[in-house]
């Protein structure tokens, strides 16, 4: 009785001691051409992959198979299997794709092209371009509706949000907002979208059936100029509660309450934070930040930075894998 006491003691005390599943996150590095893979649980960087040139946009496949990632300087969009690591396929995307956004059904990939004022339609099995949408000057910030009818990119010459009917693939609206606009997030439900504008310094909050701005949201930060807060990224909670804004420069991400639209706290993280995204339990949200070269993971329910990890050079874009990655 005693030996087996014993050896299910030791039994226990392994499993205890063995590796832990994790979320991974994926992070484009502007500068060196290379994206950093980060284990969430250890927050360590596991592996640099190099990749084309000046990635930034990155998302990856609802099944967690594969990343796709805007290689901007190359004109195309790569496919990378999660599993080796390895780049297995392009995508068409027209010139200079940087920022795109992955339909609900997984099948078709929304891509900003800057340099030509056009949003690319791809259908990801196919590798066909369905369609090209003219917009508003330097088309940035992408954004789709959670039931696909839907899809907003915004234009930073034009300051403009153009919500884009995805199964005519025209525009349907065109609503002003501040200057530079760089990112939208529709909230769960649908209902509203959620506008960064870098230069204007706010966020503007669109009723998707009016499509009016119903709210503008502002920053201020003590001992900080205006000029020095430049909202780009942002995510919303999925229960609908709380947003969080990357503040550029500022070098923080503000925490808003959905329901009041006040900034309930600054989380201080890495210099010129870019891009967010939630690991998908939730519990963390993982900053990108530029010009200190690394991420912040950030507690969802303290809203205190936990860790900084540094990657490679300029980190912009971060997805995390949506499913559990077990351990050998």
């Amino acid at each position: 009785m005693q030996r087996r006491a014993c050896a299910l003691a030791i039994l226990a005390t392994g499993f205890m001691a063995g590796p832990a599943s994790a979320y991974m996150a994926y992070v484009s590095n502007e500068k060196d051409n290379t994206m950093s893979v980060v284990d969430t649980a250890t927050m360590q960087v596991v592996k640099t992959v190099n990749v084309g040139q000046r990635p930034r946009g990155i998302t990856i496949s609802h099944d967690g198979k594969h990343i796709y990632l805007c290689a901007s300087d190359d004109d195309s969009i790569e496919v990378i299997d999660t599993a080796s690591l390895e780049i297995v396929d392009t995508l068409p995307s027209g010139p200079d794709p940087e920022l795109f956004v992955l339909s609900p059904d997984g099948k078709t990939l929304y891509i900003a092209n800057e340099d030509d004022n056009l949003v690319t339609v791809i259908d990801i099995e196919n590798k066909k371009v369905l369609a090209e949408i003219p917009v508003g000057v330097e088309p940035e910030g992408m954004g789709v509706s959670p039931d696909g009818k839907i899809m907003i990119n915004t234009s930073e010459t034009t300051n403009m949000a153009h919500f884009i009917d995805t199964s005519t693939h025209e525009i349907t609206d065109n609503v002003l907002v501040d200057a530079r606009p760089r990112f939208v997030e529709f909230t769960p439900d649908g209902k509203q979208a959620w506008v960064t504008a870098e230069i204007g310094g706010t966020v503007s909050v669109i009723d998707n059936q009016t499509r009016e701005v119903v709210q503008k949201i502002t920053f201020e930060i003590a001992g900080l100029r205006a000029e020095s807060i430049q909202p780009v990224g942002v995510r919303i909670t999925a229960d609908g509660k709380k947003a969080y804004v990357a503040l550029g420069p500022a070098n923080r991400v503000a925490v808003i309450n959905t329901q009041t639209y006040e900034v309930e706290k600054y989380v201080l993280v890495g210099q010129r934070v870019w891009q967010l995204a939630f690991t998908p339990d939730q519990k963390t949200i993982i900053s990108t930040n530029g010009v200190s070269n690394d991420i912040t993971f950030i507690d969802v329910e303290t809203d205190e930075p936990v860790q900084s990890v540094t990657v490679g050079a300029l980190p912009w874009g971060v997805v995390v894998s949506p499913n559990l990655n077990q351990p050998n």
